[in-house]
């Protein structure tokens, strides 16, 4: 058995001063984790053994989907990621190093490109296929904003597996496996998930979906309809406006605006110059975007949006990958001098000005409610004016459609199955299909069934290990402390021997090792010249859902059967308490 006594733990009573949220608070204050720097933490014995039990699950499940255990370092040499064009595309989330002779390296962020080298060694048949090989291991990513303990770290414990085929009905085979494999690990860990469409970002490929809990400290925004679909932000595809006929449609016309540098203003002025009743959707929002490419080059872009909307930040990430985003500077608008800051529109009384091939040359992009026919008030690119009917295909014409204005409740699923809802969420899996992205860098071919060589199609399968255990003990605590569930929980039962009569110890002893003997595993706090009050409060903080206290009734055998989560307390004899925990 494991004695308090001798234990690698110590509680605290303050919550740590640079803790957020619960799960952050309680894991340092009982001794599961201890800060290192930001975003990166120690684990003691506590939380190693909450860990295991997490890991065993995914393990177990990961076996039944017949994926096979490997393990890669997490120091990687530079060209892998060279060759698929990571090295660049991570930017600044990559931990970049050199050895003593020059050598680039990271720590990896993920391991695409190790696994399919292993397999290109490997593997060089279409009988040796489909084969899903899986790890967990400790992940790299130099966040800009670590935040919230586990939830956002620098450093974190995470489960990927790949699966490998030669045919694209084999990759949906082993998509569909490891998808159910993932439903079944977040059941079985008390998890509730939502599953939604998502952006596959730096990863690549074509299907990719997230597993996301639903929570107030999320920091994902998703959409669900009640007709059943689902989706992130980044992936939620907007209802394309219909086009209007163009004949007949009153011609645009310039008018005075003074002072109307802002939608609301422009809005008011609108329905006292032009007569009528105008709303934010009624006009056009230009937003001037600084995209900064791979390898430096800084290129403005303008994007049109109805103005009752936003840019939606990551949204526009998505959409303008690999690329930066950010917002023009006063250093770019006097690079600009045609853009009249304030009163920006793709068209003036001389013709259009925002597009590729107009006078200033800035690409235009506009949302897809922008739609051929459509009307709008949008600035007339001089000072202190604006112009209305603006018409799109008309009076301007675009350089593409792009997403990256603001989701609101209400927005109608792209799918017809109704209006959407927005919640927040914590990412704890997401799946790809991969398809041939780092086979084809990477020249991981099999021989097929004629004795031609094709190129493998690959899935790629995360869960968050750690964050998990963060958002369990999130969701399992109250005032007093953690409250783990049985089958993560870091013991089976917590026997507290109270007092100072030595029958109490001896009582608390023999029971342990009955316990023990049963099959439970047991933390027993022996600690002698310890009071009740503190050894009853780090039980209560430490969070096993079981605790036997051994204390005044220890004479006639009897002990305190304590349910932490149903708070329910019982006397019981010795035999019976054996006989209820084993049960």
């Amino acid at each position: 058995m494991t004695r308090l006594s001798k234990f690698f733990v110590r509680t605290l009573r303050e919550d740590p001063a640079d803790a957020e949220v619960a799960s952050h608070k309680l894991l340092v204050r009982a001794g599961y984790i201890r800060r290192q720097a930001a975003g990166v933490f120690a684990w003691l014995p506590l939380g190693l053994r909450v860990k295991a039990k997490i890991e065993r699950v995914i393990r177990e499940e990961m076996d039944a989907a017949g994926a096979q255990e490997v393990h890669f370092p997490a120091l990687m040499p530079r060209e892998p990621y060279q060759a698929t064009g990571r090295w660049d595309e991570y930017g600044e989330l990559l931990f970049r190093l050199q050895d003593r002779k020059g050598g680039d390296y990271l720590l990896a962020p993920t391991h695409e490109e190790a696994f399919t080298l292993l397999v290109k060694d490997l593997y060089s048949s279409y009988k040796d296929l489909p084969l899903a090989i899986y790890q967990i291991q400790d992940k790299y990513r130099d966040e800009a904003r670590p935040r919230a303990g586990l939830l956002r770290g620098r450093e974190f414990t995470m489960k990927d597996a790949y699966s490998f085929d030669y045919t694209d009905a084999g990759l949906d085979a082993s998509y569909e496996a490891q998808r159910d494999a993932y439903e079944r690990i977040f059941q079985r860990l008390g998890l509730e998930y939502v599953i939604v469409k998502a952006d596959a970002g730096a990863m690549g490929g074509s299907r990719s979906e997230e597993f996301l809990h639903p929570t107030p400290v999320g920091e994902d925004t998703f959409v669900r309809s009640a007709g059943g679909y689902a989706a992130n932000v980044e992936a939620f595809t907007t209802l394309a406006a219909d086009p209007v006929p163009l004949e007949g449609l009153p011609e645009a016309v310039v008018f005075d605006s003074p002072h109307t540098p802002t939608i609301d203003t422009l809005v008011t002025l609108a329905g006292t110059v032009l007569d009528g009743e105008y709303t934010a959707a009624d006009t056009l929002k230009n937003v001037v975007l600084a995209l900064t490419h791979q390898g430096g080059a800084r290129e403005l872009v303008v994007v049109g949006i109805p103005g009752d909307r936003d840019v939606d930040e990551k949204r526009a990430e998505v959409a303008f990958a690999p690329a930066a985003v950010e917002p023009a500077t006063d250093e770019d608008f006097a690079r600009h001098p045609l853009l009249t800051k304030g009163y920006i529109g793709p068209w003036t009384a001389d013709g259009q000005v925002l597009g590729s091939g107009s006078a200033t040359g800035i690409r235009y992009l506009v949302d897809p409610r922008v739609a051929d026919g459509t009307q709008w008030i949008t600035g007339a690119n001089v000072d202190q004016k604006h112009a209305h009917s603006v018409t799109a295909g008309r009076d301007f014409v675009a350089d593409g459609v792009v997403e990256v204005a603001t989701v609101r409740d209400g927005d109608p699923a792209p799918d017809g199955s109704g209006p959407v809802s927005l919640a927040r969420g914590m990412e704890i899996g997401h799946v790809f299909q991969l398809g041939r992205k780092y086979a084809e860098a990477l020249g991981l071919k099999v021989l097929d069934e004629n004795g031609k060589l094709v190129t493998v199609t690959m899935g790629s399968y995360g869960i968050g290990v750690t964050r998990i255990l963060a958002i369990i003990a999130e969701l399992n605590n109250d005032d007093k402390g953690l409250i783990w569930p049985e089958s993560v929980a870091p013991f089976d039962v917590h026997v507290v021997a109270t007092g100072k009569d030595a029958v109490a110890f001896e009582l608390a002893e023999q029971l342990s090792a009955l316990l023990q003997d049963a099959g439970l595993d047991v933390l027993y706090d022996d600690r002698p010249k310890v009071s009740p009050g503190v050894k009853f409060g780090d039980a209560e903080l430490i969070g096993v859902p079981r605790i036997v206290i051994v204390g005044r009734g220890a004479p006639e055998g009897i002990v305190e059967l304590w349910d932490r989560r149903s708070g329910e307390r019982s006397s019981v004899p010795v035999a019976e308490a054996v006989a209820r925990l084993r049960g």
